[in-house]
């Protein structure tokens, strides 16, 4: 994969694209620390630059929801969406509704040639809303960390 998008094939590479395959819509950070425990002396520099040689390649998307520190996933090139919860945060995929790509044109185009629509759909995910202390959408902070991860 990694040759075949023209990288030299290092480990920092294959930890970093193994570790956001295991894991969809990781941070920065919680690459680095699952990259540390495979190579415990690489750099957290080394992984934002694996992470942009990756993301340039194609071999990565990186998604940053309003208000959000970035995000990355290996689900590229099929312009899906994303639903972020309000308050925990947690990222799914979602598939367009209907349509081809980009699935939602718009009405005027300005003359630009449009090839990708990016949506991000709002809102609080089951577990959120089974608890007595999930948020309203007027109360989502705006620079609140993302991060609680599921199996």
């Amino acid at each position: 994969m990694l040759r075949t998008a023209g990288l030299r094939v290092t480990q920092p590479r294959i930890v970093v694209l193994s570790s956001v395959q295991a894991h969809p819509h990781s941070d920065t950070d919680t690459i680095y620390g699952l990259a540390r425990e495979v190579l415990p002396v690489v750099s957290r520099q080394a992984i934002y630059d694996v992470l942009d040689a990756l993301t340039v390649a194609g071999l990565l998307r990186r998604i940053q929801p309003a208000g959000h520190v970035a995000r990355y996933e290996t689900r590229v090139g099929d312009n899906h969406h994303h639903i972020v919860c309000r308050s925990c945060g947690f990222i799914v995929d979602a598939d367009c509704a209907a349509g081809e790509v980009p699935c939602s044109t718009p009405s005027r185009s300005g003359g630009f040639v449009v090839d990708e629509a990016e949506v991000t759909y709002w809102g609080i995910c089951p577990d959120c809303a089974t608890t007595t202390n999930s948020v309203t959408p007027r109360d989502r902070t705006p620079n609140k960390p993302l991060g609680k991860e599921r199996a």
